[in-house]
Parts: structure tokens; sequence; C-alpha cells
């Protein structure tokens, strides 16, 4: 993801999180740290022609990463890319030398939770009222070993 990534970025994350969509402030923050040697985040968007279609983004700390947001239009959904864009996550996160990683995820979001359950992630805990201003608890999960579950994910071009 670069900055000219960040308008088409927010317009999706308006349609999907309307109640606690990320600012464009906060995009800008995390690619801030995204270039250079000391990066410590990792976002990608998907594009479909010159359409983006996705987006996603890593923290790094140390050696846990933690999944910062996925994003898939709703027309894709069904479609692998979520699965694609989690793996490019995990591909950073062995990069940043993770040894586990992280995430929050709804807990009406059932979809998600399948698609991180299908990568080894396993709930751990709740976060209650995580969700501002809907008051929607979080599950959390965690990945031992992000390494393990990156083989084989092929398809829509992904950009970082």
């Amino acid at each position: 993801m670069r900055w000219w990534d960040i308008n088409p970025v927010l317009e999706l994350e308006k349609d999907l999180f309307p109640e606690d969509a990320w600012s464009r402030g906060m995009f800008w923050s995390e690619l801030a740290h995204a270039r250079g040697p000391e990066a410590t985040r990792r976002y990608v968007v998907a594009l479909d022609g010159d359409r983006l279609v996705g987006y996603a983004g890593l923290a790094a700390a140390g050696d846990l990463g933690d999944v910062q947001t996925i994003a898939v239009r709703r027309e894709q959904w069904g479609t692998g890319l979520g699965a694609r864009l989690l793996a490019e996550l995990l591909r950073a996160a062995t990069a940043f030398e993770c040894a586990e990683v992280m995430l929050e995820c709804r807990v009406d979001n059932v979809r998600a939770q399948k698609l991180y359950e299908r990568f080894g992630f396993e709930p751990i805990g709740f976060r209650r009222g995580y969700y501002q201003p809907g008051n929607v608890d979080a599950l959390v999960m965690r990945l031992n070993d992000p390494s393990t579950s990156v083989n084989g994910v092929q398809g829509t071009e992904i950009n970082g």
C-alpha cells in the first residue's frame, strides 16, 4: 500500500466497517512505519486491473505480529482473496521474524473467524466492547509459527 492507495482504501473501509472505520490519519500513520530499514509494518493492496478490491496490514513488535486489518470487496467474497491477503501478511510476519501472530475479530464475523482458523489461528480470549461505537466484543486469536501457514496460496495480484 502506498499513499495514493489511501482514497480507495478509505472508500472500501467505510463501506465494510461503517461504525468503526479507520481514519485517513490512521492509515497515514501506519504507512509511515512501513518503509525503510526500521519498518515495523507491512500493508498491501489487491488489485483487479486498476480497481482496488482488498487490502491488509500487519504490525510487528519484537517477535510478535499483529494483524491490524483485512478487507475484501463484497463481490470478491468467497474467491480466496482474503486468504491470499492473509498469506501475504504471514509471509511478512515471517520476514519480521515473528514467533506468533495475534489478531482481533468481531465475534459476529464468522466468515473471518473461519478463514483465520483455516490458517491455524486459535481463539484465546475476548475483548469486551472492543469495537466502538457499536460496543461489539472481539474474539482474540493467536497463531504460533506463521511460517508454517503460507504455502500454496495464489491468485489476484497483491501489491506492497
